[in-house]
């Protein structure tokens, strides 16, 4: 997996799969990690997994998602990611999570503390909710997807989608 074209569009796919699947299960969802491994490397380690799962390589760089039951935040996403760090085996991570916000015009509106700020954000009637699903791999290749209520048939992706929150995911890849 070293030829980067390959390894960004694996990261990406894996990004547009995972916002699929999270999609699935409808909006106000928790946030929501996943390890990604490269698929090749699944298959040889657990292939009776794998025949569950019914994975084959179909592209060169795949990578599959597991989602990490065990990740629970206590509100702080960005500490919680702070205190996880996965094994070599785990070749990127991706997180999905929700946020309310407001349209660019109404950022003056908004009051300095941060409780008086998320309240107005609720109940504010322009308020946007977004799903964003980021991703981090040990290549340094970072990338983002997000998913507007108000435009559930549009995807958009970039890879400064949410720096900060993909130079965290980055950290738990040591």
């Amino acid at each position: 997996m070293s030829d980067p074209p390959a390894t960004k569009a694996a990261l990406i796919a894996a990004l547009v799969e995972l916002e699929h699947h999270v999609g699935q299960s409808g909006w106000d969802q928790p946030p929501r990690l996943f390890a990604l491994v490269r698929t090749e490397l699944l298959i040889a380690s657990e292939p009776t997994l794998a025949a569950e799962l019914g994975l084959t390589v179909t592209a060169q760089a795949a990578l599959t998602a597991v989602e990490q039951d065990d990740f629970a935040t206590g509100g702080d996403v960005l500490a919680d990611l702070a205190r996880i760090e996965f094994p070599e085996t785990v070749f990127g991570c991706a997180i999905s999570l929700e946020r309310t916000f407001l349209p660019a015009a109404f950022e003056s509106d908004l009051p300095a503390d941060p409780a008086a700020a998320a309240d107005l954000v609720n109940r504010h009637p322009e308020r946007q909710e977004v799903r964003v699903v980021v991703a981090a791999d040990r290549s340094g290749q970072r990338h983002g997807v997000a998913r507007l209520v108000s435009q559930p048939d549009e995807l958009l992706g970039s890879d400064e989608l949410v720096p900060g929150l993909a130079e965290a995911l980055a950290h738990t890849l040591g």
